[in-house]
């Protein structure tokens, strides 16, 4: 068997960021910072954070991964993954799954311009208590920060994550 004449994708093509990706493409690559939360039933902690896009060449897609953990020891506490499907008209479709078993689908918007996006949660899966995500992601010289607000059966829309990452 020739590796080359038998590879799905000829070594002479190089890799090719999907128009759709491009306007998030200063998205691409890892991100490593500290935050902290809080919430009107829990006590605030700080955490050490780890979020990582990537692209497969060719595919209208962002994958998503992010990591947790706290800043004392170095022991894990958060994990979530999954994929972001921008559209040529500004929008944008986020799916994510949640190392405590929340699944969230959001839909957003983004603005190449300002390095903005903003999402609203559609659905929250497989959760007893929360009823509504949102979540706003903006770089300004070189640092990504990140908001996230929440809403439970018993607690109207309250921030409950921030946190600011540097790219490695």
């Amino acid at each position: 068997m020739d590796a080359e004449k038998d590879s799905p994708t000829p070594a002479t093509s190089p890799p090719v960021i999907h128009p759709a990706v491009a306007p998030l493409s200063f998205l691409l690559g890892t991100w490593r910072g500290q935050g902290e939360g809080g919430f009107p039933t829990i006590h605030s902690f700080s955490y050490g954070e780890e979020l990582f896009f990537s692209h497969s060449p060719n595919k209208p897609v962002i994958g998503y991964t992010q990591k947790t953990w706290k800043l004392s020891s170095g022991e894990p506490m958060h994990g979530e993954s999954g994929y972001w499907r921008p559209k040529p008209d500004g929008t944008i479709e986020v799916v994510i799954a949640q190392s405590n078993g929340l699944v969230e689908v959001q839909k957003g918007t983004y603005s190449f311009e300002e390095n903005v996006i903003q999402l609203q949660s559609e659905m929250v899966g497989n959760a007893s208590k929360v009823k509504e995500i949102r979540r706003s992601f903006k770089v300004v010289d070189g640092v990504l920060s990140y908001e996230v607000q929440m809403a439970t059966n018993t607690v109207t829309l309250q921030p409950h994550l921030k946190a600011t990452l540097k790219k490695l």
